[in-house]
């Protein structure tokens, strides 16, 4: 097991996993009067217990827990599309545009998943985290198909 390769790949999960906390906990503030607001939160708190998780391994392999989140011109740049969307009180550009970003951190995600590198025990913690992610991904492409 090559453990520094393991707490770089959890480390780099954290810091996308923050980003995308960070990203829901703003757009659950500017979503304040629409009914995402709420939907938002809830992501952004799941996010956050991912992002613990996932700390929580990278301290058990004897690392230092990423703890901020890059907020990467990807994320950022998704996240500031939504806040335009919010201004147009577009739905349908709102849940695309969310949907992007979950795009975004579900294949960081598998990209883990797929590292034939990684400790078991690590994966088994990338996986646990996914579920959320998956679950958050699932619940934005389902959105946005009954928007169409």
């Amino acid at each position: 097991m090559n453990r520094d390769h393991d707490i770089s790949v959890l480390n780099g999960l954290t810091k996308t996993t923050l980003d995308s906390m960070k990203g829901y906990e703003d757009a659950a503030k500017d979503a304040e009067s629409t009914r995402f607001a709420t939907m938002f939160a809830d992501f952004a708190r799941d996010r956050g217990e991912a992002a613990r998780a996932l700390q929580a391994e990278v301290a058990r392999l004897g690392g230092t827990p990423e703890t901020g989140s890059s907020f990467l011109a990807a994320a950022h740049r998704t996240f500031l599309d939504v806040k335009q969307a919010f201004t147009s009180n577009d739905d349908k550009a709102i849940v695309i545009e969310v949907e992007r970003g979950e795009d975004h951190i579900k294949a960081k995600f598998e990209d883990a998943l797929n590292d034939a590198e990684l400790a078991a025990e690590s994966n088994a913690v990338i996986r646990e985290a996914f579920t959320t992610v998956r679950q958050g991904h699932d619940q934005m492409s389902a959105l946005k198909h009954s928007l169409a």
